[in-house]
Formats: structure tokens, sequence, C-alpha cells
């Protein structure tokens, strides 16, 4: 892809909110395949860095310093619809369904002009969806609702997904449906997750990226990282339970 290893690149990037510095030079790279966690404790930076990549900074935001690089191209100042169509699906931590139109009408609001719209993997990821085409998003569960969100990424032909807390509020069994499709999700298109359930980064990641109050403070395999029981206390501040959580019987 355009002759990087990696579809996504994140160089020294800061970001000011309201004149306060909330990224204090954030560097990391996405691969070209595989999912990559970006962990944290509340609070330190994750989804301000997944806004500020995709240009969704709040109006007294902006970005100060450093760059990011999208499959070769400089996307740092780019407006968000044209950072879109170069092909980056989001799944924002809200879900930001359209809770009075049907589900057939939020996915139709997500296609994207001159893409192939894949209804047929969509509804193969989540029949659910198609039984409840006719249904107004603001009836569904949580977890549909996170399955809206998560399909309108895959309608479209997009080279990157952005996913922001998928899991947060969900039942243990939703989070394991929701933790399956993600999986299946990323053997087709490379993921960057943004999940505190360890249970799920388990399952999902290959490569972890840690932020510490606007910095990272870790990158490397995932697997290595949640065996070494000290620093993941230590980084993310989790105890003895999150290590032993199993994926379909873990809270979120």
């Amino acid at each position: 892809m355009g002759g990087t290893p990696h579809i996504l690149d994140v160089q020294d990037l800061r970001v000011d909110i309201a004149g306060s510095r909330i990224l204090q030079g954030v560097g990391f790279s996405v691969p070209a395949t595989g999912v990559t966690a970006l962990m944290g404790r509340n609070g330190v930076g994750k989804t301000t860095t997944v806004k500020a990549v995709l240009g969704l900074l709040p109006d007294e935001g902006r970005v100060t310093g450093g760059s990011v690089t999208f499959d070769g191209q400089d996307i740092t100042r780019e407006p968000t619809h044209r950072t879109i169509r170069r092909g980056i699906g989001y799944a924002p931590e809200d879900r930001g369904v359209f809770t009075q139109l049907t589900v057939a009408e939020n996915l139709s609001l997500a296609e994207r002009p001159g893409d192939r719209h894949d209804y047929p993997l969509v509804h193969e990821l989540f029949p659910e969806l198609l039984t409840r085409r006719e249904q107004r998003a603001g009836t569904l569960s949580g977890g549909q609702q996170q399955m809206v969100a998560i399909a309108r990424t895959l309608l479209n032909d997009n080279r990157l997904l952005v996913v922001d807390e998928p899991t947060k509020g969900l039942a243990p069994r939703v989070v394991a449906e929701v933790t399956e499709v993600l999986g299946r999700a990323a053997e087709r298109v490379p993921m960057l997750l943004v999940e505190q359930n360890l249970a799920v980064i388990r399952k999902l990641a290959d490569r972890a990226v840690v932020l510490d109050n606007g910095r990272v403070v870790h990158t490397g395999p995932a697997a290595e990282l949640l065996a070494d029981r000290d620093r993941t206390t230590t980084l993310l501040g989790v105890g003895r339970a999150a290590h032993l959580a199993d994926p379909k019987g873990a809270s979120s």
C-alpha cells in the first residue's frame, strides 16, 4: 500500500484543547494487517488521538505539531470528509447511530459514493441487522447499536478501521459477540482499536500502544504486554482479575 509497511503513521502529534496540552507528542504506527490496540487509563488521550487523526477535534481543539500519514499521504490537517474518502471507516465511542432512522437508513447513509457497498458481507456478519432492517435504531439494544456502528465501517471499501471502545457498557455475552465480529472484520481490513477490556485485547490484538498523560509509554506485541502482569498493572492500573478474565466471561 503506497510502498509503506504501515497504513497509518503518527509522528510527534501534539494537540491543545481549550488552551490545555492534551497530547504531548504521540507517535506510533499501524501495520497494514492485523489489529493495533490503543490502550491506557481513562483520560490519557486515546479518543483525542483518534479524533486528531480523523480531523474530528472540537472547535476549541487544534493540532499544534507533528504529523499524521495515511498510506504515505499527509492528512494532518485535512478535512474529515476527505480523510474518510481515502478509505478509513470509523466507529465512534458513542456509536453515533441516528436513533430516529431505521437500521437500513443508517446503513444507506454510510454509503460512500463510488464505492462497492458490501451488503452481503454486512448481513453475513450481522444477520440480526437484516431481520431488523425496518426497526428504528433508537429502539435497539446497546449491543445492536454497536453492531450498526461497526457494520457501517464494513459497508465501504475501507483500508483501515478505527474502532473506539466497542465493548463499553455491554453485557458480557454481547462483548463476546462483538469481539467475534471484530476479529472477522480484522481478517479483511487492518484495525486501530481503542479498548480497555484486556480479554478483548488478548483475543484480537497483535500490537499494543499504551498512552499515559498524552504520551506513548509502551509499544510492542500485545501478547508480551499482557503476559507481564506487573508491567500491565503499572501501565494500565489493572489487577489480577483482568489478567484471569475469559473473553466470554469478562465484563466490559
